[in-house]
């Protein structure tokens, strides 16, 4: 491998998202070592190795070096280019483990950010595309970054272990960031929520979200929670499923 002399050096597997991301940001490369190097499956894995592709494919100039068995990675962020972007997630995680890291580089590209992601919308591990776009879109635009462009659209859904899922997501780009408090996190006046099925019976979302109201409306009135049903064929997710997800406003 290349000289790196001024590289950060980091070890192990943990925070490996973090660390890419600010590398990015900041433009200081990273070496990061022993990435599971005492496991019977020692390196990355896969969903990694398609995190840092993503990276690749938003940024220009980005020099990435593995060794062999991937327990060892140099990562040189080039700069933030943005565009128009297509990428096909690991199955293994969810598209929010990829989004959330896209939520904080996006403003910051040299030009606008669209991009289409295929894989997991949703599964138990990571946060679906539903709480994302009820939670980190409203904070984004406390930070100044709205307009018509910021959005995150679910295409289709996919479930684990095929997915099958399409996000589309689009931001502006900011030069500067308006600055918030946020001290007082005030009372709790409405709820809104979305309950999907996939591949199942649709009266499965009908009775989350009958089952979710006869215990909220204990506590306050203003409740709406949306359903969405998706059927098989041609497209649809290759897996069944249904969650509930709500926010509180």
């Amino acid at each position: 491998m290349a000289t790196q002399a001024h590289s950060l050096s980091y070890a192990g597997c943990n925070f490996l998202r973090q660390r890419l991301v600010l590398s990015t940001l900041s433009g200081r490369p990273v070496k990061i070592r022993k990435i599971r190097a005492r496991d019977d499956n020692p390196g990355l894995r896969d969903f990694e190795a398609s995190f840092i592709r993503l990276l690749d494919k938003i940024t220009n100039g980005s020099r990435i070096e593995i060794n062999q068995t991937g327990t060892t990675l140099y990562y040189q962020p080039g700069l933030l280019y943005g565009g128009s972007v297509e990428h096909d997630c690991s199955v293994l995680r969810g598209i929010g483990y990829y989004l959330e890291s896209l939520l904080c580089l996006a403003p910051f590209m040299k030009h606008p950010l669209r991009i289409v992601l295929r894989g997991v919308t949703n599964d138990q591990v990571d946060p679906s595309v539903d709480v994302l776009k009820a939670t980190a879109l409203p904070v984004l635009k406390q930070f100044g970054i709205d307009g018509e462009s910021l959005e995150l659209k679910i295409v289709r859904r996919g479930m684990p272990p095929g997915g099958g899922g399409e996000v589309i997501f689009s931001c502006p780009i900011r030069k500067v960031l308006k600055p918030i408090q946020l001290t007082d996190p005030g009372k709790i006046k409405r709820i809104r929520g979305m309950a999907y099925s996939v591949r199942v019976s649709p009266q499965m979302a009908n009775r989350i979200v009958d089952s979710a109201r006869s215990i909220l409306n204990k506590f306050i009135p203003d409740i709406y929670i949306y359903t969405d049903h998706m059927k098989g064929g041609g497209g649809a997710s290759r897996g069944p499923g249904q969650e509930l997800c709500q926010a509180a406003a």
